[in-house]
């Protein structure tokens, strides 16, 4: 059962919509590739490297892992989000499907004890329909000292904002007056009831449970060597749609936050020569990803490209902004017939990515921080 479905999975991961799309049949003509579908010697260029014990793979998981619903046991799917590479080339491509299963997890306790899931990875499956057994390991659980000294911490904050809250409370029931007279023992026993309180709800806090969402990146270590073949580079390049006359050419691509932070908006500068009987505009162009979601161009980045008109012989280069699910995803950039709202021509961004300076793809990297930690928001009434 789980052979079959992870052989589903990966057809739906791999399904390219360079040839099979929501949109129906392709106007234009397609370059096609066979990719995979060749011999071993066609696919791999005869060198091995090791994938080696404490590497780490950036994946991102295909269902919802909640501590507080998900049982130990639970199996699940995970995808490679970036080629791996060796220092003799790519060991593991971008999509690869790694198969995982939840073995410990733990809820939100009282005391401000956080939950956890830890989960365990047993083989990967290539998009050559190679199995690889592994040994790989993936834990939200904080060590037990950080852990303690965080729960400390939080404690003393709620405690003195108690006390610093009551002796404010005094003061203002009690007056001015009354601290002077008293020689502060009003202020005193106001703290002293407040950080009473402030310690009862540091007692009764619970902590957070862990939520890791589709999309969300995580970051699993390797637990054995696992020796691995070289793929040449020409197999892992995705396949395109061309247009006679229409040339399209991404120079760099960027990934950028939106107005509200998120890192979810790709801009790509482009160049483009219209030499095809077509018009075209700026707005005939889509992202569409390895799921056909389609993704139109955003109003919040250079627009020039986006209002403009390409007619016959026209050329024109610029920037285009648009705002996608994750940024980790496949991605290609789409041109569609302005009548039948169909593609006509699709080019790859991993495959331009290749092309991309290391200075972008590091400030690429950099921006795209992963999440620092899984856990869910607490209702601000369940204190």
């Amino acid at each position: 059962m789980r052979k079959r479905l992870a052989l589903f999975l990966l057809s739906v991961f791999l399904i390219n919509p360079a040839v099979y799309a929501e949109y129906g049949q392709f106007s234009g003509h397609a370059e096609y590739n066979d990719q995979f579908a060749k011999p071993e010697e066609e696919l791999f260029t005869g060198k091995t490297e090791t994938l080696e014990k404490k590497d780490v793979i950036e994946m991102t998981v295909s269902q919802v892992l909640d501590a507080s619903f998900s049982m130990e046991g639970d199996e699940f799917f995970a995808r490679i989000t970036s080629d791996v590479l060796g220092d003799k080339g790519v060991i593991l491509p971008k999509g690869t499907i790694a198969h995982g299963t939840i073995v410990q997890k733990g809820e939100a306790k009282r005391l401000g004890r956080n939950g956890y899931i830890e989960l365990s990875f047993d083989e990967l499956i290539t998009p050559d329909g190679r199995t690889i057994p592994i040994e790989g390991k993936m834990s939200t659980k904080m060590h037990p000292i950080k852990e303690a000294a965080k729960i400390v911490a939080t404690d003393v904050g709620y405690t003195a904002l108690g006390g610093a809250i009551g002796g404010y409370t005094a003061l203002n029931l009690l007056g001015l007056e009354a601290a002077v007279a008293s020689h502060g023992w009003t202020l005193a026993g106001g703290a002293a009831v407040g950080g009473t309180v402030g310690l009862g709800m540091s007692l009764y806090r619970k902590g957070k449970d862990v939520l890791i969402s589709p999309g969300d990146e995580i970051r699993v270590k390797i637990m054995n060597n696992v020796e691995l073949p070289v793929y040449r580079e020409e197999v892992l390049k995705q396949e395109e749609l061309k247009y006679p006359g229409l040339d399209i050419r991404i120079a760099n691509i960027l990934y950028e936050k939106d107005p509200f932070g998120e890192v979810n908006t790709i801009t790509l500068s482009l160049s483009i020569s219209n030499m095809s009987k077509k018009t075209f505009s700026g707005m005939d162009l889509t992202l569409v990803n390895d799921y056909n979601s389609v993704f139109n161009p955003s109003i919040f980045g250079d627009t020039r490209i986006m209002f403009s008109q390409l007619k016959p012989g026209d050329r024109i280069a610029g920037k285009i902004s648009f705002a996608v699910d994750n940024v980790k995803h496949s991605f290609w950039l789409t041109v569609n017939d302005r009548r039948t709202k169909k593609p006509v021509a699709k080019i790859s961004l991993d495959n331009a990515y290749k092309n991309v300076s290391d200075e972008a793809k590091k400030r690429n990297a950099k921006i795209r921080k992963p999440k620092k930690n899984f856990y869910k928001e607490n209702d601000p009434f369940d204190i």
